[in-house]
């Protein structure tokens, strides 16, 4: 897997807008933390910019440092199908942060460092790529929506009720969303990374929350142009070849939806009334069909400026959090589940869960051989 060149010493920055700040002593093993091996995970959205870096704990990790950063890398990419230059030095600035947290983990690493839609769609994406490894020393990997469906998987399988016959997942994007359907009627007690092999089918719409926003507007959004954005996201559901069969096995009763974005959080804090976000609360919460539906017509309701003032919302999405509802409304419109299970977790998580995943099946290998 990629990761980052001139991994070395220097002294730690301030911690940047957005950053989880840790105890020094964790996130830097040579000051009496951890000192096996550290996994990290780097995921460049049209959106935002993520990092993880963890260690093992039993069959699931802990994380030492996080990083998230809103770059909008895809502004403007739905008209002009290219990565504008203000966009690109955004993101470029919230890598080399990602590039020092890296080089400073003082411990053996292992890394895959993802970039998603907007680098997928824009003409000039893959120069992006090679500008990226120039001045930052990161080595990202373009992914496909194939895989980008499996790792939100991966990432987000944990939170699968033990009793679930199916599952609606949906990973709602800045650039596109990824919609997956596993069947778990055959399951024979499967749970974590292996329900990955429960994929019965998947799609991902060429749409998401930037891309949405900028073709009907996010900032003042009334009834016409909601319902608009969800027309748009209907048309685009038939690629879901399996939706009669989908439909099917919701009405037979034992589907769960399962969500994945700050669309999802976003209505989850909302719904617990949290003054300020607070993960640990909003991450496998379950929302009733009606709660969900009471959530988005609330933000519905809501004036720009009192999004922006939402501590859930804040400025950075309060242009897109409506166009992340319309995705949703799609989806719920199209097939309809009682539950909704709300994830704050996604691509990272399941890029660490399949390396760990890797590594210790090759520990397991070589010992079989010895």
């Amino acid at each position: 897997m990629h990761g980052p060149r001139g991994a070395g010493g220097g002294a730690a920055r301030p911690a940047a807008s957005g950053e989880t700040r840790i105890a020094r002593a964790e996130r830097n093993p040579r000051a009496g933390g951890y000192r096996g091996t550290l996994y990290a995970a780097l995921d460049l959205g049209t959106n935002n910019c993520r990092l993880l870096v963890a260690k093992p704990e039993g069959r699931s990790f802990r994380v030492v440092d996080a990083y998230s950063r809103i770059v909008r890398l895809g502004e403007g990419i739905g008209s002009s199908r290219r990565l504008s230059e203000a966009a690109m030095l955004r993101a470029i600035e919230a890598l080399k942060v990602c590039g020092e947290k890296l080089a400073n983990c003082g411990s053996p690493l292992r890394a895959r460092l993802i970039a998603t839609e907007a680098c997928r769609g824009a003409e000039n994406g893959p120069l992006f790529i090679e500008r990226v490894r120039e001045e930052t020393g990161l080595a990202l990997e373009i992914v496909t929506r194939e895989t980008e469906a499996r790792l939100a998987v991966a990432g987000c399988s944990s939170l699968v009720a033990p009793e679930a016959d199916g599952v609606v997942l949906f990973d709602i994007g800045g650039g596109s969303s990824e919609l997956v359907w596993l069947d778990l009627r055959n399951r024979c007690g499967a749970r974590g990374l292996a329900l990955t092999r429960f994929i019965r089918h998947w799609t991902s719409l060429p749409l998401g929350v930037v891309t949405l926003a900028e073709r009907h507007g996010g900032t003042r959004v009334g009834t016409d142009n909601y319902e608009a954005m969800v027309e748009d996201v209907t048309s685009h559901l038939s690629s879901f070849s399996m939706g009669p069969m989908l439909s099917e096995a919701i009405a037979a009763g034992g589907v769960h939806m399962l969500g994945t974005s700050g669309t999802v959080t976003t209505l989850a804090g909302m719904h617990l009334g949290l003054e300020r976000y607070d993960r640990r609360r909003v991450d496998g919460t379950w929302l009733a069909d009606n709660d969900v539906s009471a959530m988005i017509a609330r933000l519905l309701a809501m004036p720009y400026e009192e999004r922006v003032d939402n501590p859930c919302i804040g400025a950075d999405r309060a242009d897109l959090v409506l166009a992340g509802c319309a995705i949703l409304e799609a989806i719920r419109r199209r097939w309809p589940c009682e539950r909704l299970r709300v994830a704050d977790r996604g691509l990272r998580e399941g890029i660490l869960m399949e390396l760990m995943h890797a590594d210790r099946k090759g520990r397991q290998s070589g010992r079989n051989r010895s």
